[in-house]
């Protein structure tokens, strides 16, 4: 195989006919290429360029959009935990506030009764000194009639008694 390459020739050896037909068909694969097909490939070329720079630019403006919405996001977020922070705080000045009045309330109620109770007492007391009095009187003149009873007539004896009632009014 190698002889048959070496007698004819060689691999080497140039063929100015097939060279002209060669250089000829290339050039007119160049020039039907450029006429038909450059001018296609590159509005392709600047056709992808241009949607890639525009899809480029999309991402971009997505992004900032993106990024906006996430601070916004971020401020609703924070205004909302302060908002909750305030209503906590509210219903805690609240029940503070409840629980003071309830408080007032109960020591009121109870400074009324204590208020009724002392005038009740004292009520009472008043009534048990007149109902001592009245039996103490009573025992004076009983004691006074047995003892004074010879000596002493009615009206004496009253006035007696009278005047002691007075003395005991006075003490």
């Amino acid at each position: 195989m190698i002889s048959v390459i070496l007698a004819s020739g060689g691999l080497l050896s140039i063929d100015i006919g097939l060279f002209v037909w060669i250089l000829v068909t290339f050039l007119l694969f160049i020039g039907i290429f450029a006429k038909l097909a450059w001018g296609p490939i590159l509005n392709a070329i600047k056709e992808r360029e241009s949607n890639i720079r525009e899809s480029l630019q999309a991402a971009e403006v997505a992004l900032k959009r993106a990024e906006q919405v996430s601070k916004d996001n971020e401020a609703a977020l924070r205004a909302a935990e302060a908002e909750a922070q305030k209503i906590r705080r509210e219903a805690l000045d609240d029940a503070e506030k409840a629980r003071e009045a309830m408080k007032v309330k109960a020591k009121d109620e109870a400074d009324k009764l204590i208020s009724e109770a002392k005038s009740a007492i004292e009520k009472e007391k008043k009534q048990a000194l007149l109902e001592l009095q009245g039996e103490v009187a009573d025992l004076a003149l009983r004691a006074t009639k047995i003892i004074l009873d010879a000596e002493l007539d009615e009206a004496k004896n009253k006035k007696l008694v009278e005047n002691f009632i007075n003395d005991l009014s006075k003490n």
